[in-house]
């Protein structure tokens, strides 16, 4: 029986794991490989990393880091950060990364995804949208480069195009949520929902496993990204790796079985 997916999301920056509010002032958390081994002893459903500056600062993806990571790393590993090319993608698939992510370079250049989908195949793209409200309004905009450039794209026609593209995934990133660990943002996921039938994955507000068991109860089969809540413990937000027990995870199987 297909179930919800639950997905850390490891944020690189300078080759430490930090964790951000809103996209701003990353905070150092640990070491990555070591978050890594404790999600291979806990079992976790697949692993996203992403590196915050590499787009920002024009670099490619840091192969060493990669390597290390991929070679490590027990679960299905998503990398994104400085993913520009075809090339690029063919280079991290081979070392080891199940699916890349792709987010500023399928703004500036979507055929980007066209392209690789040919020589890498579709199940190993991922588009992630960093999605903000801005204006006066507060309409929801597609936003890159940790969330300093607009675009002037609505999310959710974006994420059809990508869909056409041939993408094999998309993540939906709020970046108001980000890092708040008030809940996802289930608005911006039902009309994301209604323009795609991708597999899709949401990233951004999670801060317990009832925001989980919120999301799982409306869409059953989705991809529950979380960052915050996996590294952090308590109001305090000491450091701590931890990820849902079993008993936790079959909870949320069971509220799928219970509606089929």
């Amino acid at each position: 029986m297909l179930r919800p997916r639950i997905i850390p999301c490891l944020l690189i920056q300078n080759g430490g794991l930090v964790k951000t509010v809103q996209f701003s002032n990353p905070k150092y958390v640990g070491d990555p490989i070591n978050a890594v081994r404790i999600f291979n002893e806990k079992e976790a459903d697949e692993l996203m990393v992403l590196d915050i500056d590499a787009s920002v600062m024009e670099r490619p993806p840091n192969e060493a880091l990669i390597s290390k990571l991929a070679a490590e790393c027990r679960m299905p590993l998503c990398y994104g950060g400085g993913v520009k090319t075809v090339e690029h993608i063919e280079r991290l698939v081979a070392l080891g990364v199940e699916k890349v992510a792709i987010s500023s370079a399928a703004v500036e250049t979507p055929d980007l995804i066209t392209k690789a989908a040919e020589h890498v195949g579709s199940q190993s793209l991922v588009v992630v949208i960093d999605v903000k409200r801005t204006g006066i309004i507060g309409h929801p905009e597609v936003v890159t480069m940790n969330a300093t450039t607009r675009t002037g794209l609505d999310p959710f026609k974006f994420a059809y195009r990508m869909q056409e593209a041939g993408a094999g995934e998309i993540v939906v990133n709020s970046v108001d949520c980000d890092g708040m660990m008030k809940g996802y943002n289930l608005n911006d996921i039902e009309k994301m929902r209604q323009n795609i039938n991708l597999p899709l994955t949401v990233l951004g507000g999670a801060g317990s496993i009832d925001d989980i068991r919120e999301l799982v109860d409306k869409y059953s089969i989705i991809g529950a990204a979380a960052g915050s809540l996996f590294v952090f413990k308590g109001k305090f937000r000491a450091v701590l790796i931890n990820y849902p027990s079993e008993q936790e995870k079959d909870m949320l199987n069971r509220i799928i079985s219970n509606k089929a």
